[in-house]
């Protein structure tokens, strides 16, 4: 405690000290005159001026205020530091995104334009195969003699890979049938068997059915059935019809 305070504890104790003091000398029975006993007790007071008690409070005073003041001024701080953290984290949330709405604006672009040109370039090759003339093939006439009968089977020979040559088919057919299509062999082994040899090349029908070639016609008597046909079973067995020199 100071000093000053000190100083006023004492001077009280010692007036109460007196006024006590003045009212116990007095005898029960007597009469008493309280204004002489309490003027003749002095009351003794500090004629010192109390000093440094308004200055200690007022210092104390400003002091919690400076700290009320720091605590007020950190609790704004980290509120401030809390909402720039929270603008920052916007900041990014909102570049993020609209990065990512940029590319995907971006691929949107490019998809439209690869469909764009896909579309031109499927309109481009529509125009295209319209603007071309297509030209019927004309179907091949071949005479209906046995040259012609020849080279149409030679036609249908080369689209299936069978093997023989004009002279080579000529040869035959004289030598088997003298060119008379409707040729049958009635007194060989094979009529005897009953499947009599037919046509421009002599073949039976058992060895006309296993060797006709699609495209012709299932009748053995038909020319260019008969010669392809009979082609293709020497093909077969001696290699090609230019290889057969007597019956086969």
């Amino acid at each position: 405690m100071p000093k000053n305070t000190h100083k006023i504890a004492i001077v009280g104790a010692a007036t109460l000290g007196a006024a006590a003091l003045a009212f116990s000398v007095v005898p029960a029975d007597a009469h008493t005159t309280t204004t002489d006993a309490v003027s003749s007790a002095r009351v003794a007071y500090s004629t010192e001026p109390v000093q440094g008690v308004k200055g200690t409070v007022t210092d104390q005073l400003a002091g919690s205020n400076l700290k009320i003041e720091a605590i007020e001024a950190k609790k704004k701080a980290a509120t401030d530091a809390a909402a720039q953290k929270k603008a920052a984290a916007e900041a990014v949330r909102r570049a993020v995104a609209a990065k990512k709405q940029a590319a995907a604006e971006a691929a949107r672009k490019a998809a439209a334009a690869k469909a764009a040109a896909a579309h031109k370039a499927k309109q481009a090759a529509s125009r295209s195969t319209h603007r071309v003339t297509v030209k019927p093939v004309a179907a091949k006439s071949y005479a209906n003699n046995l040259d012609g009968w020849i080279r149409e089977s030679l036609h249908i020979m080369k689209k299936h890979g069978i093997p023989g040559s004009y002279e080579g088919i000529k040869r035959n057919i004289m030598r088997e049938s003298s060119g008379n299509p409707n040729a049958i062999n009635d007194w060989d082994i094979n009529a005897v068997n009953g499947v009599p040899s037919k046509g421009l090349l002599q073949v039976i029908p058992p060895t006309f059915t296993a060797y006709h070639v699609a495209g012709t016609s299932w009748n053995i008597y038909d020319p260019v059935a008969n010669i392809t046909a009979a082609c293709n079973y020497a093909a077969d067995k001696y290699g090609s019809m230019d290889n057969v020199n007597s019956a086969y």
